[in-house]
């Protein structure tokens, strides 16, 4: 019989010779014998080709190591940059796991909510090599792996100097030591700094057209292949970085399509909220009951987070595509209030005025793939 799931965790068939079942999957070609149902930490060694955690030098070795630099944090853990064995510039995401202390004052994911991540990680990565609809505005997911045991000392130097360049607010991971704790190692391609950061540094607001662009057609990208949600798109996961390509393109429903790329190019990272759907099954984190997420104030993104408990009724599971509209209403009001080296110019002012104009109509549309075909922002 066959049955429909999702990437290594699912979309497979089974075989049964001599009382012996086979499970052949679609992604990755990973085969391994079934007894019973999957555990989830049995799933997550699946998705990282393990039989189990390795240690931190299996899958990172001295000198990539030592090349290791804190770029990023969020309650879930800690981003490194480093260089993958090719010399490519990479991003390290670290997350502990299925630990009983918290991490930043929040308890460590299980395996069955960090295989959602790993699923939606690996699905919109693969959409670069789709054939209908193909785009890489999400970041490319390269490696996976599952470690255990104390945080290396050459990651902690470079916390400790993140710590003092530029101030964290997480809690040092090596204040307990547990030989162990087990992390998930996510290594995703290097795509730049996230939008909060880059505040000040982009060239003028005529790059904001792009990267609204850039991001609007990869959500609608998504959606038309995977029916997707972000749920989370705040600034702070949106990366930019500079690019000598004058264009972008993508594939959306079979034709292709073209942008300017204003010499930025876009990645949209951290699916954690995020929702999609492969062959029927979906794949969403329900938050139904996370009050805390919903009582933010100061600052639009947590009314976005109401607006869209507001839109969907609280059920988190349902495909309403006009949460990325609410998104992309958000980003065009950050792009709206950040300074640009450049605040004169040819166009400049025009560029203003077409963004304000975004931003107040955005709301009326229904999905991102309703904006890309009929906003004129992008006409």
């Amino acid at each position: 019989f066959s049955v429909e799931c999702v990437s290594n965790v699912c979309v497979f068939s089974v075989q049964c010779v001599s009382n012996v079942c086979v499970c052949v999957f679609s992604v990755e070609c990973s085969v391994y014998s079934l007894d019973g149902e999957l555990s989830d930490d049995q799933k997550v060694f699946l998705e990282c080709n393990q039989t189990g955690p390795l240690g931190f030098q299996d899958c990172l070795p001295a000198a990539r190591m030592k090349l290791c630099r804190k770029i990023g944090e969020g309650t879930f853990g800690e981003v490194f940059s480093t260089t993958n064995t090719s010399g490519d510039a990479v991003a390290l995401k670290i997350i502990p796991v299925e630990g009983c202390d918290q991490v930043n004052g929040e308890e460590q994911k299980t395996f069955g909510e960090i295989l959602h991540e790993i699923i939606i990680s690996k699905e919109l990565s693969s959409l670069k090599e789709k054939k209908h609809n193909q785009t890489t505005g999400f970041i490319g997911l390269k490696d996976l792996h599952c470690v255990k045991g104390c945080y290396p000392p050459s990651l902690l130097k470079a916390w400790d100097s993140f710590n003092t360049q530029r101030g964290s607010e997480n809690d040092r991971p090596g204040e307990r030591e547990n030989p162990e704790q087990l992390f998930l190692i996510l290594e995703f391609e290097f795509g730049g700094s996230d939008l909060e950061n880059s505040n000040g540094q982009l060239a003028s607001v005529m790059v904001s057209k792009s990267i609204l662009h850039q991001v609007t057609a990869a959500l609608a990208v998504a959606e038309q292949e995977l029916c997707f949600e972000h749920r989370d798109l705040h600034w702070g996961n949106v990366l930019v970085q500079s690019t000598k390509e004058k264009e972008g393109s993508f594939l959306l429903n079979g034709t292709n399509h073209s942008l300017e790329t204003r010499g930025v190019s876009v990645r949209i990272i951290d699916y954690s909220l995020s929702r999609l759907e492969i062959d029927g099954l979906t794949v969403s984190c329900d938050i139904s009951e996370d009050e805390e997420l919903f009582q933010g104030h100061g600052d639009l993104q947590f009314d976005i987070y109401r607006l869209m408990r507001q839109e969907n009724g609280n059920k988190w599971g349902d495909y309403q595509p006009h949460s990325n509209v609410l998104w992309l209403h958000y980003l065009s009001s950050k792009l709206l209030t950040m300074t640009y080296k450049s605040r004169g110019g040819r166009g400049v002012k025009q560029a203003r005025l077409d963004l304000q104009r975004f931003h107040d109509d955005v709301l009326t549309f229904r999905s991102a793939s309703d904006i890309l075909y009929n906003c004129g922002l992008f006409q």
